[in-house]
This record gives C-alpha cells, structure tokens and sequence, in this order.
C-alpha cells in the first residue's frame, strides 16, 4: 500500500464522458481517488451515492472525488447516469493506474481466481501527497469515514 506522504502516482484516463482526466487537472485541492471493483453492483453502488450524497460537503471544503475501476466507458456512463453520480468515474481497464496506488491484483471469488480491483481509497492532498489510506473498505458509510478523516 502507498503511505501518508508519498507522492500520488500520476493518471490519465477517460471519464464516463469519454474526456481525458488527470491527477494535476485536481492540483491545488483535495482529491478523493477511490477504487472499486464493478459498476452496478450493490457494493460499488452504495459507495459511489455516498459520495454523490456528500457533495455538499465535499463541494464546501474544496474535496474532488474520482471512482476508478476496470470497467469499460460505456459501462461508467450507463452507471452514472442510472445513479446521478456527478463526479468522475474513470475506466482503467487494464488495471495499470490500480496497480500504481496498490488497489490491483489477484483475487478469488466462488473458487475462482482473476485480477480485478481491490477497494482502497487515497486522499491526495494539494501538493499531491498521499494524506489519507483506507484499505479493504466497507462501502457503507465510506465516504463519512472519509469525510471524518479530512476534519
């Protein structure tokens, strides 16, 4: 896992727009990059509206949020569209940008093993250091865990 104070690795990959973010377009704040496994699965369903539900409050202390995952644009673009998540959600398909913040790799599920993406959330700080690990999360109630974290 990357640790408080390490630099945030760098990333450019496309929104569920289809536009090209970067970490530096977020330089200057903090940045909420959270990695979870599949859109429009319960899990990853809740933690995404428990940042779109936080909004005021991130909104209010200068917070972007970015959900990452290995899904495919279009599958990112029906999924924020069916849960009005208005914060970036970035497909990384091949994993690369989750291997660099340590949220990638093998799994097991039903007896069966693949790599797919781990959930672990990082807060970069303005000068784009780490300032924040949770690792493993629950997605009920992260994004208050987050929040309580920022205070």
């Amino acid at each position: 896992m990357l640790e408080i104070g390490d630099q945030a690795p760098s990333f450019a990959l496309q929104n569920q727009h289809g536009n090209t973010v970067t970490l530096e377009d977020f330089e200057g704040e903090h940045l909420i990059v959270y990695f979870y496994p599949r859109a429009n699965t319960e899990g990853c369903t809740v933690q995404a509206c428990s940042f779109r539900d936080a909004r005021p409050t991130l909104e209010a202390a200068n917070v972007s949020v970015v959900g990452v995952s290995d899904d495919p644009v279009s599958d990112l673009a029906s999924f924020a569209e069916e849960y009005d998540l208005t914060f970036d959600l970035l497909s990384d398909e091949d994993g690369a940008v989750a291997s660099a913040y340590d949220s990638y790799g093998e799994k097991q599920m039903f007896g069966n093993t693949f790599d797919g993406v781990f959930r672990n959330t990082y807060v970069v700080g303005p000068d784009g250091n780490i300032v924040a690990v949770f690792e493993g999360v629950s997605p009920d109630g992260h994004a208050e865990d987050v929040l309580a974290a920022l205070e």
